[in-house]
């Protein structure tokens, strides 16, 4: 991302914008909120986001059953891809 992000440096402003209001306090801890990106990203396959989400979850406190929870739900939406996916989002839970 880091090529990417220095010759779009309105995108990526622009993103920033949207993460920071995404992701502002509100009626979901910072810890549901990363366990729901972290969903999407199992639901969506991308590795990337996993990894960073995951570590989010892990750093506000998210518990392994928070996240077992949470992957379900990925699997349920996202069928067999998102299967695979979710084993590697406990690895790195596990790793972390």
């Amino acid at each position: 991302m880091g090529a990417f992000a220095k010759v779009t440096p309105g995108l990526m402003e622009g993103f920033g914008k949207v993460s920071k209001v995404a992701t502002a306090s509100g009626r979901f801890t910072s810890a549901q909120k990363e366990l729901i990106a972290t969903a999407i990203a199992v639901a969506k396959g991308c590795d990337d986001c996993i990894l960073y989400h995951v570590d989010g979850a892990r750093r506000h406190g998210a518990e392994e059953a928070d996240l077992i929870e949470a992957l379900e739900i990925a699997v349920e939406m996202g069928g067999g891809p998102a299967l695979m996916y979710a084993g590697k989002a406990l690895e790195v839970f596990r790793g972390l």
